[in-house]
């Protein structure tokens, strides 16, 4: 059997125990290619999501709300997706603690990228930022409140009033410490309430493309049964999330491992500023679990082996709420000078055990718990060991602020690729620029989420739906890369070569890089890119075959790393999260652009480009803000 002919399966899933789904798979009925050993189940959708996280989910519902057919493929459950894992808040311009202005909070955006966000895109996100609060709470997004039944907003780094002159901001609307839980929950329900179309533990192994450029859906394989599917749609929404487990300590979910910005890669289109990592500067020490920013908020402190709040030397304004490298950075420092905690002296403490019970209770009762139980301390009495962790991918697909991926070409910096839109941390728009301030990443996920349903709905209006054939073998290059993998005659495991590419990108690409480290560690990547041929799958099943799931993750590993460290090692400079010994200033003359990385699939060797910075804003309701000193 080729390919399953039209076929239609009714699933009934209890919402509430109250709702019953249908659910409709349309397919083509060509026979496009043939393969005895995996046959071709086909789906035919207006739009299809990658990804069902707080991005995914809001662009699928989004788009199914507007009355078009609409599937979320999903390697996960969607509630297990790691926007749960976000505690700290959404960024928005309300008002609830005193007044703001949206153009404070992009001003502090664009400070806070150290000038490589595109401001046109900062603008938007900024200025929808309280559209998007109400939207969430009209869905019914529990957030805590304050006495008077306003939305809680809680003190984050990098924010401030009056163009960074005012002191201060509470611009950070939070729901305790569990804000991404509750975002996560809100909009599944939503999307479900849409009719959008679940497709559950499917793992996204390829984008189809045609032979004009544009992109015509995407090939999963379905975890439950080993079987193949192809998903043909006129728009194609990636929403996949970073790739934090390239690295050997992160806060990231096992399941992070950048499956978008991979494909993306793997056919010939550009990431972007790939070499700009964050290091959440609070990952309890040992296993790194998140400490939210909003512990700080809250008034906790870091403190050194002598007690001294030593982030007043570092940053005398801003403190302990200065910008997310800053922090990471001056913790670094005070390691290195012999200030570290511990027997090894290679941690810091923070402080929180002075605040009152009642509020640890009341707005950090995620952070009780996990001090509890991942570093055996009661937060009530004693400090947090923590130290910098990999928190965040600035890079990603290029995007402009209607969602859409752009490949540069013939002059034009922002060509769009047909059919293909990005969202989320997978995405580069660029409004984080080289460093994303604290609380802006779940105001990213949802606000551009909502701008690439927009632009679909935009589109499909204008143009309809209908859809040509796809090319004959379209995906077959897909079932027969995975096939490969799946029967490779290797002789490495895939978690012996998953801990080298750990160990290497933690070493060599860290929070301080130099040349001779990256270029060693470019070496090695690049090698083991390479021994990726050697990998072996001891289990040949195709039904929940996680030790295949975890090598297709790992090639996309992979491919993240070797692009992540060839555009540090060509940057130099110092800006945000990239930090070079060796050129430890910015270089706004030389550098103040964006690094496109093209993938040679076949050899691991890394093209790059550059794009411009946009300077420029969408209105005049704001002014662009020029390039000076980044101070806290």
């Amino acid at each position: 059997v080729s390919t399953q002919s039209t076929w239609g399966s009714f699933y009934i899933t209890a919402v509430g125990g109250l709702m019953l789904r249908k659910i409709f798979s349309r397919s083509c009925n060509k026979r496009l290619f043939s393969s005895k050993a995996y046959p071709i189940i086909d789906h035919k959708y207006d739009c299809v999501v990658i990804g069902a996280g707080g991005a995914g989910l809001r662009a699928a519902m989004g788009v199914a709300n507007a009355g078009f057919s609409t599937a979320c493929v999903t390697k996960l459950y969607p509630t297990r997706s790691h926007t749960i894992a976000a505690q700290g808040g959404v960024n928005a311009a309300i008002g609830s603690s005193g007044p703001d202005d949206w153009r404070w909070h992009f001003y502090d955006t664009v400070k806070g990228a150290d000038w490589l966000g595109d401001q046109d895109a900062i603008e938007y996100m900024c200025r929808e930022a309280p559209t998007v609060i109400a939207e969430l709470a009209a869905m019914g997004l529990p957030f805590s409140r304050t006495e008077d039944g306003k939305i809680y907003q809680r003190a984050f780094g990098g924010q401030s009033l009056m163009f960074g002159k005012g002191g201060q901001a509470r611009r950070c609307c939070a729901a305790q410490d569990k804000t991404g839980h509750q975002m996560l929950h809100t909009l599944y329900g939503q999307g479900f309430q849409s009719g959008v179309n679940f497709f559950n533990e499917y793992f996204a192994l390829d984008l189809i493309m045609d032979e004009d450029g544009a992109c015509r859906g995407c090939v999963a394989l379905s975890l439950e049964d080993g079987t193949i599917h192809r998903f043909q749609s006129k728009y194609t929404v990636i929403a996949t999330g970073g790739y934090g487990r390239a690295y050997f300590c992160c806060t990231s979910a096992r399941s992070c491992s950048g499956d978008g910005t991979a494909m993306v890669a793997r056919v010939g289109l550009p990431n972007e500023d790939m070499e700009f990592v964050q290091f959440h500067p609070t990952g309890i020490y040992g296993p790194g679990v998140l400490i939210t920013e909003g512990a700080r908020g809250e008034g906790g402190f870091l403190i050194n082996r002598h007690g001294e709040r030593f982030m007043e030397r570092y940053a005398p304004t801003a403190k302990d709420l200065a910008s997310r490298d800053v922090v990471s950075r001056a913790m670094t420092m005070e390691i290195l000078a012999g200030n570290g905690c511990g027997p090894k002296k290679d941690h810091v403490l923070l402080q929180l055990h002075h605040l009152p019970v009642e509020v640890l209770k009341a707005r950090l009762p995620g952070i009780t718990e996990s001090a509890r139980t991942f570093a055996g301390v009661d937060l009530t009495k004693e400090p947090i060991p923590v130290c910098p962790t990999v928190h965040y991918n600035m890079g990603g697909i290029p995007t402009l602020w209607t969602g859409e991926v752009v490949n540069p070409r013939e002059g034009d910096s922002n060509t769009i690729v047909p059919g293909l839109l990005a969202a989320g941390e997978a995405a580069c728009a660029s409004v984080h620029g080289a460093n994303r301030l604290g609380a802006n990443s779940l105001l990213d996920i949802v606000a551009f989420g909502r701008s690439c349903a927009n632009t679909i709905i935009f589109n499909l209006a204008r143009e309809g739906t209908n859809q040509p054939d796809l090319p004959v073998g379209a995906g077959e290059k897909a079932v027969s890369d995975m096939d490969r993998i799946l029967h490779n005659k290797g002789d490495i495991p895939t978690s012996v070569l998953r801990g080298q590419m750990k160990e290497t990108m933690q070493k060599h690409a860290a929070v301080f890089r130099e040349e001779k480290l990256l270029k060693e560690g470019h070496e090695h990547i690049k090698q083991y890119y390479k021994d990726f041929d050697r990998v072996v799958v001891h289990d040949k099943s195709r039904v929940w075959n996680q030790n295949l799931v975890e090598t297709l993750e790992l090639r996309n590993l992979l491919t993240n790393s070797v692009l992540t460290i060839k555009s540090a090692l060509d940057r130099k400079e110092s800006r945000g999260a990239h930090a070079r010994d060796d050129f430890p200033k910015r270089d706004d003359a030389n550098w103040m652009k964006h690094t496109l990385a093209y993938l040679d699939e076949n050899t691991g060797d890394v093209k790059l480009t550059y794009r411009p910075v946009h300077n420029f804003t969408l209105t005049k309701e704001v002014d662009p803000v020029p390039p000076k000193e980044r101070v806290y």
